[in-house]
């Protein structure tokens, strides 16, 4: 048995959460079906309380015991998403059905703690103040209506079954391993390469940012807490517009801007912003990291990374 099964645990935020239970000493199943976002040599393959199943989650026909499931597999390239919806309607909302039908299929007492990541992209934009847990959800894109229409299964599987969830809703998230299809490690190895860094729009649309580490300690806080059955966003309020976070990357690395402008992307979300007001009233969690005084460090896990494929 299990105390963790992480989905998507080679991936950008997974494999964060992996490297976070295992110093914790928990025991852990990873399951990840090895798209190209995924690392195959993190550094914890041979922990003795780490094992591995290559698996995609819509297909997997056995679920093993544990006592909590943090699904982090999902399809999550919005641009990817415009042109192709078919494989994240797949991924990110077939696979969390699977998931809950494996669980609701186990007796009551084996049953896990089913942790849904999702994302603060259901609200869709909000021009001024910010989203809370209760606000209607508004996805403007495919990517984020299907993980709407995920978060609406793990409601009705709690309704209808019994199942025990929490779902997450978080912003940005920004650190190392992140594939560089994302803004920040793209600006990093485009400004590395020497190639121009195409922004859509004029750049002025703002995200709210957060380092995957205060993501991952979120997530643990919530399940090592009593609160079940609950919706927490999870932000640090750190507020930048994408131009202003591309320059000041080019900034930190010395290296004049090369910017070239394109057609904004279609639906594009003018502003995301959440309150994190309960998960700091109910857990007392604050994030403990900003963009600007950790982005050196991104920066050089990217640079170190390109000089040595160099």
């Amino acid at each position: 048995m299990y105390d963790f099964i992480v989905t998507g645990g080679c991936g950008f935020i997974g494999s964060h959460f992996i490297e976070l239970i295992l110093k914790k000493g928990f025991r852990v199943l990873n399951i990840d079906k090895m798209t190209y976002v995924s690392w195959e040599n993190i550094g914890f393959e041979n922990h003795p309380h780490y094992s591995f199943l290559k698996a995609d989650i819509s297909e997997i026909s056995n679920l093993p015991k544990c006592d909590y499931l943090i699904n982090f597999a999902a399809e999550s390239f919005v641009d990817n998403s415009i042109e192709n919806s078919e494989e994240f309607f797949r991924s990110n909302v077939n696979g969390v059905h699977n998931l809950l039908e494996h669980i609701r299929m186990k007796a009551k007492f084996d049953r896990p703690l089913f942790f849904q990541v999702s994302t603060d992209e259901v609200y869709g934009d909000i021009i001024d103040g910010v989203f809370t847990e209760e606000d209607y959800l508004k996805p403007s894109n495919p990517y984020s209506a299907t993980k709407a229409a995920a978060e609406q299964f793990v409601y009705a599987y709690n309704r209808t079954y019994g199942i025990d969830y929490i779902i997450t809703r978080c912003s940005n998230n920004f650190g190392c391993r992140q594939y560089p299809e994302k803004l920040i490690p793209k600006v990093i190895m485009s400004a590395l390469a020497g190639r121009s860094m195409t922004i859509h729009g004029d750049g002025s649309y703002v995200r709210s940012w957060v380092h995957v580490e205060d993501h991952c300690e979120a997530i643990l806080a919530l399940v090592e807490s009593e609160k079940r059955n609950q919706v927490y966003n999870i932000c640090s309020g750190d507020e930048a517009s994408n131009l202003e976070v591309v320059n000041l990357i080019y900034e930190r690395m010395n290296i004049e801007p090369k910017l070239q402008f394109v057609e904004n992307r279609w639906g594009q979300d003018l502003r995301y912003a959440i309150s994190t007001n309960k998960i700091e009233k109910d857990i007392n969690w604050k994030s403990r990291f900003k963009l600007k005084e950790t982005i050196d460090e991104v920066i050089k896990f990217y640079k170190d990374k390109y000089e040595k494929n160099s």
